[in-house]
């Protein structure tokens, strides 16, 4: 899958990337033979409130046939919200594969 990474008030780091790339390949088994169309990928350093501190937010959207799918998680550290925005995504594409074998079995 062909992912588009973009970064924002953050350095992206190979290790960043790779680590990226490394749980969207975990999806692949998920996806199957659906055709994903494009797949973006938003990671960002959000500036949080007075005590807040540091914040992340990791966004993913995979656009299939007639629809998009989209996931967006914010955590104080990245690699739980890419961890957190992989886990939901995977029970986001199994719903859409569900919806869609029901459609075909006229259900």
């Amino acid at each position: 899958m062909n992912i588009n990474i973009k970064s924002t008030r953050l350095e992206l780091t190979d290790a960043i990337r790779d680590y990226f790339q490394d749980k969207m390949d975990m999806l692949d088994k998920y996806l199957g033979d659906l055709e994903v169309i494009n797949c973006d990928v938003e990671i960002e350093k959000a500036v949080g409130g007075q005590h807040k501190g540091q914040i992340y937010r990791a966004e993913v959207n995979i656009q299939v046939p007639r629809e998009i799918l989209r996931v967006e998680k914010v955590e104080k550290d990245l690699y739980k919200a890419i961890d957190k925005v992989k886990d939901h995504l995977e029970l986001v594409i199994k719903k859409y594969r569900e919806k869609n074998r029901d459609k075909k079995r006229g259900k």
